[in-house]
């Protein structure tokens, strides 16, 4: 018999009131007052604390660390949920400590669940009896997979209101949410909801929108309707769209594996096997970290379940040969799988890469995207839009990744991008090579945005062209999509003039602390010090790209004339993104550059940016500066982690502290 992985999800109730005897948890700023709760029975009000007393931007690696993650079936992992919330070196709940709690509601601040998309931290709250988590907001992703798992959310006005013994209607948890969305809610969840659908109890609402400008993420959702007869969308609308492509990674197979057995028995048949994929990439050198070899028999059971799916399923399998992975999923998807105006969905934030490719893509939970996998359409609210226009050029020591740092500060941190899809043109985006598009829209999810999405030109054809032989170059243009003019944004335009940009670092603990560079000296020591560093990492999806090879090999270079190479006591990392990016830095004699001057390269994959491969930090007390994509803290080690561009890396690595980059800066030999 097999072991339920979806809990019982009874249809929503039409009234939600707290069940008497059942707590609220929450998850306060003020440490003791968390750890009264958990191991004294206090019991707290929200009438007697305000939004700003809860913790904001919990995320995900804090709710499932990644070695939570290496249990597939929820009710394993909910024993330690938010494990990885730690103050002082001690975890705030302790082991079974959620599920022993007697909680049924779980409260906190502003952006709940940004981060990984991963659905095990929206799991281990279900699964621990958490009926309705209280925020804010939420990261987009974390409150889909609430959604599906059959989780309700509110803001804290309606917490107040059940504290105090009122019932309060369903409708009002629902309100914000499009009329399919509302429909899944009402059946506990997105499987419940499925099955109504299949057996014909539930007809979904039609749009009904009038003809009218659309904006790149408009276009390409109409063009993908199941209802061909409607050809225009807007924010807001349900609407039910075929899917591309999408994959998953072995740590998200056998949950999406499970879940289709539980649901349509052993011999389910997939959609479309043909468009989707696995891939053997995030825990391929997790036994070169030490505190995660334990965990190598669950890792194992991972590959054997992803093996088992790929190989019953008929997917395409991007499996480990000899140890090495052939790449990170998103670099090897926007190489080999993904093509102008595709919709396309996988269960991992950072799927929003694609979106360099001018195609819509974002990350989805295990649940979302093993429905979407079995029935090759889903469902989508029409998202709202924010526009980058940019204008100028870049600096020759600036980069995509300095980009980003800058928006995350000026844009996200004030949720102008929350939820949004990040839609980048203008004569600018011209200026910036395809791979600095890919960090463009790899860090949409950092700025808790939707995805982002880049207009296509004549670059985007060639660097595509150029990695499929045999492409239809005409085809390739027709399926580029680009925004109307009068296009509606709801966040608005905003003009950036990227000579305007500095080297920039974000401080650990989020990415959106962005600091940038002193112009004067490209050390930052105006803003930050002297941060000495201990480790240097580049790579991860949104470092191991050709350019960011050619970036760590040109600093490389001026450090090796000038008779210089890695800093005593620093670590510099660097891996390769990808097969075709080792190829590629190896015909351009970068290899030899790298030994020369003290590089460890580590062949392509993920790694540490996870935690799980060479490059994360040992100790609390290690300092690294990385160019993976976020930052907060114990992602990637227990120590203090600074982002920062490829070009700043390289050069810290040399330095032996934080420094940007400026050529000449290590002098003659």
């Amino acid at each position: 018999m097999s072991v339920p992985t979806t809990p019982s999800s009874p249809a929503a109730p039409k009234l939600v009131k707290l069940t008497p005897g059942k707590r609220v948890l929450f998850l306060t700023k003020d440490p003791e007052l968390l750890r009264r709760q958990i191991f004294e029975g206090l019991d707290l009000r929200m009438e007697d604390l305000k939004p700003a007393d809860l913790l904001d931007d919990i995320n995900t690696d804090a709710m499932t660390p990644a070695w939570v993650c290496f249990d597939h079936l929820p009710r394993e992992i909910a024993k330690n949920a938010y494990a990885g919330l730690i103050v002082n070196k001690a975890r705030q709940i302790p082991e079974m400590a959620l599920v022993n709690g007697n909680f049924e509601v779980i409260v906190s601040g502003a952006r709940k669940g940004v981060g990984s998309s991963r659905e095990t931290a929206a799991q281990c709250e279900v699964y621990s009896g958490i009926k309705i988590a209280i925020a804010s907001s939420f990261a987009p992703i974390h409150a889909r997979n609430n959604i599906n798992l059959g989780s309700l959310m509110a803001d804290h006005s309606v917490l107040v209101r059940l504290q105090r013994g009122e019932s309060i209607p369903l409708e009002e948890f629902t309100r914000e949410f499009d009329p399919i969305t509302k429909l899944v809610v009402e059946h506990g969840g997105l499987f419940p909801f499925s099955k109504a659908l299949a057996a014909g109890k539930v007809t979904l609402p039609k749009p009904a929108t009038a003809p009218r400008a659309m904006n790149m993420t408009e276009k390409v959702l109409a063009l993908h309707l199941v209802d061909a007869s409607v050809k225009h969308v807007k924010p807001g609308d349900p609407v039910v769209v075929k899917v591309d492509a999408g994959y998953s990674h072995e740590f998200t197979t056998a949950q999406v594996h499970q879940f289709l057995i539980d649901e349509y028995g052993a011999d389910y048949k997939l959609a479309n096997p043909s468009r989707f994929a696995v891939f053997e990439d995030h825990l391929i050198y997790a036994d070169e970290v030490t505190r995660m070899r334990p965990f190598m028999g669950k890792i194992e059971t991972l590959r054997k379940l992803q093996r088992e799916f790929q190989s019953q399923k008929g997917v395409l399998g991007f499996q480990a040969k000899d140890g090495v992975s052939p790449g990170i999923c998103h670099q090897i998807a926007r190489e080999h799988m993904i093509g102008p105006g595709d919709f396309v969905q996988a269960t991992d934030s950072h799927t929003c890469m694609g979106g360099c490719n001018n195609s819509l893509a974002w990350g989805v939970g295990a649940t979302e995207y093993a429905a979407l996998a079995y029935a090759g359409f889903t469902i989508v609210e029409v998202p709202e839009s924010i526009r980058f226009e940019l204008k100028g050029k870049l600096r020759p020591n600036v980069t995509a990744k300095d980009v980003m740092l800058y928006i995350l500060l000026h844009y996200a941190k004030k949720e102008l991008t929350l939820n949004r899809v990040m839609e980048f043109g203008g004569p600018g985006l011209a200026s910036l090579s395809m791979d600095e598009r890919g960090t463009l829209t790899n860090m949409a999810t950092e700025c808790a945005a939707r995805t982002g999405i880049c207009e296509a030109d004549e670059a985007t054809i060639e660097w595509i062209a150029a990695r499929r032989p045999g492409s239809d170059l005409a085809a390739l243009r027709a399926a580029c999509v680009a925004p109307d003019k009068g296009a509606h944004y709801d966040g608005g335009v905003h003009e950036i003039d990227l000579a305007t940009i500095e080297p920039m670092v974000a401080d650990p603990g989020n990415p959106d602390r962005g600091i940038p560079s002193d112009p004067t000296n490209g050390a930052l020591v105006r803003e930050i010090g002297a941060v000495k560093i201990d480790i240097a990492y580049g790579g991860s999806c949104t470092a191991g790209k050709e350019d960011d090879l050619d970036m760590y090999a040109s600093v490389m270079k001026d450090a090796l004339a000038a008779g210089r190479r890695v800093a005593p006591g620093v670590r510099f990392y660097i891996q390769f993104g990808s097969s075709d990016v080792e190829r590629y830095a190896r015909g351009r004699g970068y290899l030899d550059v790298f030994q020369k001057t003290g590089v460890t390269v580590i062949p392509p994959g993920c790694g540490a940016c996870i935690g799980c491969g060479p490059g994360v930090s040992d100790t609390e007390d290690q300092v690294s500066v990385s160019a993976i994509n976020r930052n907060y803290k114990g992602r990637s080690g227990p120590g203090k982690l600074w982002l920062a561009s490829p070009l700043t890396v390289a050069a810290s690595a040399v330095e032996g502290r934080i420094a940007a980059y400026e050529p000449g800066m290590f002098g003659k030999a």
